[in-house]
């Protein structure tokens, strides 16, 4: 039985698909254009992959979340400082970015938020959309960390 693959090196795989297609694409209708293409993309999958998670640990509470956010952390691929992680938040910051070094390894910097940072409030929104998201910088922007922020939502009074 073969291992999973670890997302840092499924990332890896599909940068070095999607690079290409994106410089042909770029090419031929435009640099903005063939980003906005991608984007949305990346953003349905990111969804889409949200509500698989929430299925697949069999809810969609913030300490579920939290589960997620360990796989991205497999093999170091991010080393991160948690602020708040309980029941009604969780709070962490990522102060150093492996997924930010793949891109930079490969060349492809620039396409590094597209690929990745661009998937993080759509995840959520799969997930559970009444989690609210909020990140105000990240390493591949070249801030020196990414802040990450999840809150339960809290229901409006009646």
């Amino acid at each position: 039985m073969t291992e999973p693959l670890s997302l840092l090196r499924q990332r890896e795989i599909e940068a070095r698909v999607i690079a290409p297609l994106y410089r042909a694409f770029a090419a031929e209708i435009g640099e903005e254009r063939a980003q906005a293409i991608i984007g949305q993309t990346i953003q349905q999958l990111a969804e889409q992959a949200g509500c698989d998670a929430a299925v697949a640990l069999g809810g969609c509470e913030l300490h579920h979340l939290r589960q997620v956010v360990d796989r991205w952390q497999e093999g170091k691929a991010l080393e991160l400082v948690v602020l708040q992680d309980d029941a009604e938040q969780l709070n962490f910051n990522v102060t150093r970015c492996q997924y930010a070094e793949l891109y930079q390894k490969l060349g492809i910097s620039e396409l590094g938020p597209l690929l990745s940072c661009n998937r993080d409030a759509a995840m959520i929104a799969g997930f559970n959309p009444d989690i609210d998201y909020q990140r105000t910088q990240t390493i591949m922007g070249g801030a020196s960390h990414c802040d990450f922020r999840y809150r339960k939502r809290k229901p409006l009074p009646e």
